[in-house]
């Protein structure tokens, strides 16, 4: 378990707490906890195969998470009782051997805990349901006044508009405002539709109907991401790699998303286009005002987009801090491994460039002291025991 703790200044917008997504045996994420605050980009690095696809993908519930919990905009949208579930069955065997002073605490944890998952389960299968409620209001209180005070061709205008947005709102999700843009940019585009019904089937999913409405928007956002209306009738095929993942941008920010999950957009791209598409990322965000959960393994893209930066190894978060701090002063053995690992255009500079290796059983002994994410600096965190958590502040006291 960490001990992070909420910026109470300002309320995140995604909060992940104690994220686990096992698949069998295999923990691919193992007890993961950050926050990504309105209007940021928050990054997520490491090594291919450390989590960090599966941790987005469990965000958007592309996957039922197996343990923890996920809020957006403070209302969960996602539970796991694994964790829950264990410790219920740990306490059931403590029960019998127990004082009877000790079973009555052990009772009301029980049904503590059972309440949290009841409410969890009911939260988790709930969520859109309830957002859509809450829409269908804002548009009832919304139109009820301009229903009441309009007459003739003005009160028949708001009458289609009213049963428009009426319609829209019964088929809203709440999980609609997170968009993902994957990695791929050619198996995550159906090669059989064309790049018009790529775009707007998201559209149509969300009870869209009025055609003009969805051109409008499709066209808009073509231009938007660089390309031209008369892309619209081509099929994927018929594009280049960075043009690709412009649809798949487009697709996504079509969607009004208050939160995109860039997963990895730019490591399948040539370095030429991969600049076009993060600063098409970075325009986008500020135009649109976006918070992006910025996923990929290339430490020097990650610092020139990321506000904070999450590092991932083996399904575990290791160490989290602002962009400028990480890289001023990474802490944990493994980020300062991948610093060492980034490449510099310096000749000289890459001869006497020393590769620091990583290995966990040599670096840390949790035998018996177990890590967990600590807060070394205000806002800087790091996956540690209590006696490298003492040697890291010394550290960075001596600095």
């Amino acid at each position: 378990m960490s001990d992070m703790k909420l910026n109470r200044q300002q309320e995140p917008l995604l909060s992940v707490r104690n994220l686990c997504q096992y698949f069998g045996t295999t923990k691919a994420v193992d007890d993961v906890s950050f926050d990504v605050m309105q209007g940021e980009v928050f990054g997520l690095v490491g090594e291919s195969g450390c989590g960090k696809t599966t941790t987005g993908r469990s965000i958007i519930k592309l996957y039922n998470i197996t343990s923890g919990d996920i809020y957006y905009k403070g209302a969960r949208i996602a539970f796991g009782s694994m964790a829950r579930k264990k410790e219920i069955s740990s306490l059931r065997k403590r029960f019998f051997g127990a004082d009877a002073d000790e079973k009555v605490r052990i009772k009301k944890r029980i049904a503590q805990l059972k309440r949290e998952i009841r409410q969890g389960k009911h939260d988790h299968e709930n969520c859109d349901k309830l957002f859509a409620e809450r829409k269908l209001a804002e548009v009832e209180e919304k139109y009820q006044p301009l229903l009441e005070s309009a007459y003739g061709a003005e009160l028949e205008k708001i009458k289609r508009d009213y049963q428009h947005d009426k319609d829209l709102a019964k088929k809203t999700r709440l999980t609609t405002q997170i968009q993902m843009i994957f990695q791929d940019p050619i198996a995550s585009l159906d090669p059989r539709m064309t790049v018009y019904e790529i775009i707007s089937e998201g559209l149509v999913i969300a009870g869209e109907k009025n055609k003009a409405i969805i051109d409008e928007k499709v066209y808009k956002i073509l231009e938007t991401v660089g390309l031209v209306r008369e892309h619209a009738s081509r099929y994927p095929h018929e594009f280049s790699g960075g043009q690709r993942q412009r649809i798949g941008v487009a697709r996504a920010v079509i969607m009004e998303p208050e939160l995109i999950i860039a997963d990895e957009p730019v490591s399948a791209l040539d370095v030429s286009i991969q600049a076009q598409v993060i600063n098409l990322l970075n325009r986008l965000r500020k135009q649109l005002g976006l918070t992006v959960l910025f996923i990929a393994h290339d430490l020097s893209v990650v610092k020139y987009f990321s506000d904070r930066i999450g590092v991932m190894y083996y399904g575990h978060l290791v160490e989290l801090a602002t962009s400028d701090e990480l890289f001023r002063h990474p802490l944990h053995p493994y980020t300062q491994s991948l610093l060492s690992a980034i490449p510099f255009p310096d000749p000289l500079y890459e001869r006497q460039r020393k590769r620091i290796k990583y290995d966990p059983l040599e670096k840390h002994d949790y035998s018996v002291d177990k890590p967990r994410l600590r807060e070394v600096l205000p806002g800087h965190f790091v996956r540690c025991n209590q006696q490298e958590f003492e040697c890291y502040q010394k550290e960075l006291n001596a600095k």
